[in-house]
């Protein structure tokens, strides 16, 4: 992982940065109130993961539903950023980076994308909460999974 960034990059940062190399505990850090967004391929898990977090996106979508999910959140929640790739180079420049990282900091625009994923977070609280209709939809599923396992056991004796 290291070869990936500039030399000396490391030890710059270990101060005021941490680069994780390997798995991560996603949720546990989009949970912290310190992490002021999160740069995300736009699966689908990560994607929800971030809005009942609270947590503004940096759309980066590798292939498939990715893309789909991009234009999602950009385009229909408002809650994300997309970065330009420079066509002739095939990268994402650092000060396209440092753009769309003060885009959903602390820019104007950040001021609209932090209402509306804070908004969606509160709805999807609200959703997952007993009474709210995910809560419910999965306990009628676990009540007719539980129905089914007790006539399977009646069944098998």
């Amino acid at each position: 992982m290291a070869s990936y960034f500039p030399e000396g990059f490391l030890d710059r940062i270990r101060e005021v940065g941490l680069l994780i190399e390997d798995w991560a505990p996603q949720v546990e850090i989009l949970s912290h109130p310190s992490v002021g967004g999160f740069i995300s391929h736009c699966g689908w898990n990560s994607t929800l993961e971030a809005i009942t977090n609270g947590v503004p996106i940096i759309a980066w979508p590798l292939y498939a539903e990715q893309r789909m999910n991009a234009v999602l959140l950009i385009e229909e929640l408002g809650v994300a950023v997309r970065p330009n790739i420079l066509a002739s180079e095939g990268v994402v420049g650092r000060k396209e980076i440092e753009m769309m990282i003060r885009t959903i900091t602390v820019d104007k625009e950040a001021t609209y994308i932090r209402n509306r994923v804070k908004k969606l977070k509160n709805i999807a609280t609200k959703t997952l909460s007993e009474g709210g209709s995910s809560y419910n939809a999965l306990s009628i599923v676990a009540k007719k999974l539980e129905l089914r396992w007790k006539t399977m056991e009646v069944n098998a004796s």
